[in-house]
């Protein structure tokens, strides 16, 4: 194998495994999904996050209180539940087969206190508390979902990687200059050194 196409082997394969890194966000993390007093910002929670296709959010509530409908845009701005998304029900590629056209729509509506929602477009999620009052009270989030090629290679990379246990009655030594820049962007600097590694080795 050539060095050009080892580079580029280990390239792909970077991308795959960086692609692969699918999460699960809890929506308000350890407040979850509610109106209370302590009720979390969800509009800074979601721009904190960088969603991305195959990840998950998970909404978890008191379904005597809340519940999850998803709305378009407008609607979320208006907090008005009464027109939920409705989508097409697919069973692989095909339709549910002896089924009505309006049988095979499903409303995005949930009611279960701890429900799942994959993420299997790039855009944006609009979902809003059903209940008038908890939703003008801030019981909404736009969840932005970002195409994989727009999201920062090393933001991902990091996400993956837990932090190293810190001690505090052990001073680390400050890293040189060089190897600072190596490692500052994470996944980006471990790739460095792999196709560093690459061009060193013998063909």
């Amino acid at each position: 194998m050539s060095l050009v196409e080892r580079v580029v082997f280990f390239m792909v394969l970077a991308a795959l495994c960086v692609g692969s890194m699918a999460e699960v966000y809890k929506v308000g993390d350890d407040n979850g999904w509610t109106a209370k007093e302590h009720m979390p910002d969800y509009e800074e929670w979601s721009a904190s996050k960088a969603f991305k296709i195959g990840d998950s959010i998970v909404f978890e509530y008191d379904p005597e209180w809340h519940n999850v409908v998803q709305v378009t845009h407008e609607d979320y701005r208006k907090c008005n539940a009464s027109s939920p998304i409705k989508e097409n029900y697919y069973w692989g590629s095909h339709s549910i087969r002896g089924a009505s056209p309006n049988k095979t729509k499903m409303v995005k509506t949930f009611t279960s206190g701890k429900d799942t929602i994959p993420i299997k477009a790039e855009g944006h999620l609009f979902y809003i508390c059903g209940v008038p009052e908890h939703c003008k009270m801030g019981q909404k989030v736009d969840i932005r979902v970002v195409a994989l090629d727009r999201l920062d290679i090393g933001v991902l990379a990091d996400r993956a990687t837990p932090a190293p246990p810190t001690s505090p009655s052990v001073s680390a030594p400050t890293p040189s200059p060089n190897s600072v820049m190596s490692i500052s962007k994470g996944f980006t600097g471990k790739l460095g050194f792999v196709i560093l590694a690459v061009c060193d080795a013998p063909t």
